[in-house]
């Protein structure tokens, strides 16, 4: 027959493993509670900001600028809308194409030129590209295949 104090120390052997393995799972939920605490709290301050956003009256949220950004796209022109809201590339090619130089429409070798850039083929096609996109969006016109002129825009 096993002794008592065998009993009791396999006994107590077993209920320190089993506060081991507990205290290993209380430790993983404090961290899950810690996160799941963290997200409610960013949620919580998110919505405050978007209420507060939403509050205020119409005329005080800021309307996104518009204005000239390198590489922006160019966007369809309105009525009344200024070259200003192209990119200064663009803008450049309207105000050549809008000159003396270009009323009776321009090649875009000579566009190039006008613009200060070698009239090299990679250059010149690069300006077409571009005069291709003022044709679509409605800020210039191409009078004949090749043949580029602007539409009356105003500059600022």
């Amino acid at each position: 027959m096993a002794s008592v104090l065998g009993l009791l120390e396999a006994r107590e052997k077993k209920v320190r493993e089993e506060i081991a393995r507990l205290r290993e799972e209380a430790e993983r939920v404090q961290a899950a509670l810690g996160a799941a605490e963290r997200a409610l709290e960013r949620l919580v301050d998110a919505r405050g900001t978007v209420a507060e956003v939403l509050a205020q009256p119409p005329s005080a949220v800021a309307e996104p600028q518009r204005g000239s950004v390198a590489g922006s796209p160019v966007p369809h022109r309105t009525d009344g809308m200024a070259a200003s809201v192209l990119a200064p590339d663009y803008q450049r090619i309207v105000s050549v194409l809008g000159s003396e130089a270009g009323r009776e429409g321009m090649r875009c070798q000579q566009l190039a030129v006008a613009l200060g850039l070698e009239a090299v083929p990679a250059k010149v096609e690069g300006l077409r590209s571009k005069a291709k996109r003022l044709v679509e969006r409605g800020w210039a016109l191409q009078v004949r295949p090749g043949v580029f002129t602007t539409l009356a825009v105003p500059a600022g």
